[in-house]
């Protein structure tokens, strides 16, 4: 051990284990957000919601050509449903008028192409099977929901490893929050 003894070693383990979640706290976070859905017994709907929030996450900072903005999409998003509610729109027309509306704002300021047409694609691949997952029956809809869901969180990865559109944090979070909360479902739906 280097020199320490037993004595020693158990509170550098415990401060290095701090520093490590200190660093992770967007790993934490995720993995925070995704068990507390998980117990709130998340249905097809909510994940659907979760899925486009993510995407319109990433629309955004493509859009805006701020990494940071993700992060600020995170509520942002998440205040469309409640809007579209409010207007009597379905929660997902709401995400494709603002996703469209940030697609404009993108091609008017002129940020690079590439980036906003692959977030729009991404919106539009997994923002569609999202809304596909409600039309289908409920078990089959939970299944396709938690399962691009858990495709995002690979989309997650990617954009993590090349340090793209959106912060590291926010990937970390997003692959956290995914992984755990669409892969819960579908283990949850394959027991019964």
């Amino acid at each position: 051990m280097d020199g320490m003894t037993a004595e020693t070693y158990e509170p550098v383990a415990r401060r290095n284990a701090g520093r490590w979640l200190l660093h992770r706290w967007p790993t934490a976070l995720g993995l925070l957000a995704g068990g507390a859905a998980l117990a709130a017994n998340v249905g097809r709907a909510s994940l659907s919601i979760t899925v486009c929030v993510a995407v319109l996450c990433y629309l955004g900072a493509a859009a805006l050509g701020r990494k940071w903005i993700a992060w600020v999409g995170v509520f942002a998003a998440s205040l469309v449903p409640v809007a579209a509610a409010l207007t009597g729109l379905p929660w997902w027309v709401g995400m494709a008028v603002v996703a469209a509306a940030l697609v404009v704002l993108g091609l008017v300021l002129g940020v690079p192409r590439r980036p906003l047409t692959a977030q729009f694609l991404a919106t539009l691949a997994y923002g569609g099977l999202a809304v596909t997952a409600l039309l289908l029956a409920p078990t089959i809809g939970l299944v396709l929901a938690g399962a691009v869901l858990v495709a995002h969180g690979l989309w997650d990865v990617v954009h993590y490893v090349r340090d793209a559109v959106v912060s590291r944090s926010l990937a970390e979070f997003c692959v956290a929050l995914d992984v755990l909360l669409g892969g819960g479902v579908l283990v949850l739906a394959a027991v019964g």
